[in-house]
């Protein structure tokens, strides 16, 4: 194995189940070292596709790689360490008892010390594993992701359940442990934490890649700017260079190809306020992409 080995590298990876295809023919490259988001809709793949990697899940065609080995031979030697939404954890049991024996179980762990404070878990350990909030039972899952010290990491919705100073300090966390060079790929639904701690964000739809790229790219591959206004229940694609039109309550968003003369068109009617015009967000983007 050299440097250039690729953390990931999925090559016509397939799996229906039944007349659904999952995850349909996909191509994907994931060099050591990125940090890289996988977003979709429900339903789009992201799941079987970690399960996939895991070696959780058998393809139906296509192969699945994780440096260069497949994702058995992975796991075991201790490369991938994974924290999923819905991970089963040992119940009838303490927190610190739990972590004790799993770390047990690894080849060259990290100090369990390390694992405690990076995660914050020393307040937890002589909780009831089975009396655990969401919050904190993902915090205990986090502990036994890094805790055999992998070079990569799988994790699936790692925030769900954290409020917003546990999120910032989940990412911090993540921000030092990738310093050193481990891989990361992470599912999430908070747009905002791929397009700012992502190195590159891989968006899912039916199974296949929709689009590939920093967050600045997907961005700007929706074009144009977006306007946003409260206003009655109409077609707004047919004003000249409006390309789409999403509607969230009574505010109307219009993707625009031509913003100017969108406007012009827009203020002449008497019923459109609130008029703002704003560059595409992530979530514009994703929207767009997934439609």
């Amino acid at each position: 194995m050299t440097n250039s080995t690729p953390a990931i590298s999925l090559t016509g990876l397939t799996k229906r189940f039944g007349s659904l295809t999952a995850v349909d023919a996909l191509d994907l490259e994931v060099p050591a070292g990125q940090i890289l988001a996988l977003l979709g809709p429900n339903g789009a793949g992201k799941s079987t596709t970690t399960e996939m990697v895991l070696g959780l899940t058998k393809p139906d065609a296509g192969t699945a790689r994780v440096f260069g080995a497949t994702p058995s031979e992975a796991v075991r030697g201790g490369d991938v360490g994974a924290m999923l939404q819905n991970g089963a954890l040992l119940a009838e049991t303490s927190v610190g008892a739990m972590l004790k024996l799993v770390h047990g179980l690894h080849a060259h762990p990290l100090p369990l010390g390390e694992v405690i404070e990076r995660t914050d878990v020393a307040g937890l350990l002589r909780s009831n594993v089975g009396k655990l909030s969401g919050g904190q039972a993902q915090r205990v899952r986090f502990a036994l992701a890094i805790m055999g010290d992998p070079r990569l990491l799988i994790l699936d919705e790692p925030t769900v359940g954290f409020d917003v100073d546990a999120r910032r300090r989940f990412w911090a966390t993540m921000a030092d442990l990738t310093a050193g060079g481990r891989t990361v790929v992470f599912a999430t639904h908070y747009l905002d934490e791929a397009d700012e701690f992502a190195d590159r964000i891989v968006v899912l739809n039916s199974g296949r890649v929709v689009a590939d790229g920093t967050g600045a790219q997907i961005k700007a591959a929706v074009g144009g700017r977006h306007v946003r206004f409260a206003g009655p229940d109409r077609d707004w694609t047919a004003l000249p260079g409006v390309v789409t039109a999403h509607r969230d309550g009574a505010t109307w968003q219009l993707a625009c190809s031509d913003s100017d003369a969108a406007l012009r068109a827009l203020l002449v009617d008497p019923s459109v306020r609130d008029v703002e015009v704003t560059a595409p967000r992530l979530e514009d983007a994703f929207l767009e992409l997934v439609a």
